[in-house]
């Protein structure tokens, strides 16, 4: 299957969101043709500014194979915003509820279904303080390894200066470059048929976000760090170190 159509909702926010993304910004997009052309896959992409959404999404959308996007389930609620994100069939995801593991449901079934699914796997913006990915979640990675999906990792910049994590006010001039690069998929089939323990979630997942901040160095032009931000503690632990032990799944 080729996945979801582009449909009505989404070519109206292409209509209203590509004119000022191409007035304001350049562009360096490279990668593309690691875009699965047909059938289900996930993304796995890097989060250091609120406007970065928009970049891969134009990324995404040229390439012909629109994502769905895991979002909290509040901003579905009403408005303008929430009869998009419903048009277009986005994930909502309920923290902290009963309701919690059906965004982990709606996202095997949509991928199943040879559509995309497009992971933040960091949950929230980078608190590193060099903006680099920090320690993932295990969402992605537990999508994955159900499906046995390709996993495109895609590494983003130029967002954040144009409106760095928690800045309140922009800076489009001068303007700046959206760098978004897809590479081609992680390698997971080591842990396909494995029992999907936390040991296991946690090492898939460090492969993804590994592959992430290797697109990213190259983006940057300087090396990864060698151990991860983990937002929780607030501290860096290297990839195949236990998580802390209240971290959050998805």
């Amino acid at each position: 299957m080729s996945g979801r159509r582009i449909g009505f909702w989404y070519r109206m926010a292409a209509v209203l969101v590509k004119p000022p993304l191409v007035v304001l910004f350049k562009r360096d997009w490279r990668g593309m043709e690691h875009i699965p052309a047909q059938g289900g896959f996930i993304t796995a992409i890097n989060h250091n500014s609120h406007l970065d959404p928009f970049s891969y999404a134009h990324f995404q959308y040229n390439s012909g194979r629109v994502p769905r996007f895991l979002i909290k389930a509040g901003v579905f609620k009403g408005g303008f915003v929430g009869a998009f994100l419903r048009g277009t069939s986005q994930i909502p995801v309920y923290r902290e509820s009963t309701n919690a593991a059906n965004a982990f449901r709606a996202a095997v079934d949509a991928v199943n279904k040879g559509e995309c699914v497009a992971f933040y796997p960091e949950g929230t913006l980078t608190r590193d303080p060099a903006l680099w990915p920090m320690r993932g979640k295990t969402g992605a990675a537990r999508v994955a390894l159900l499906t046995k999906a390709p996993v495109i990792p895609v590494a983003q910049w130029g967002a954040n200066e144009a409106l760095p994590p928690y800045a309140k006010k922009p800076r489009f001039f001068p303007r700046k470059t959206l760098t978004v690069h897809a590479g081609p998929p992680v390698d997971l089939s080591a842990y396909y048929g494995k029992e999907p323990t936390a040991e296991v979630l946690r090492a898939a997942t460090d492969d993804i976000m590994t592959a992430v901040a290797e697109l990213l160095s190259e983006v940057r032009g300087e090396p990864a760090p060698a151990q991860r931000y983990e937002y929780r503690s607030g501290t860096s632990r290297a990839a195949g170190e236990p998580p802390a032990a209240d971290e959050e799944s998805k």
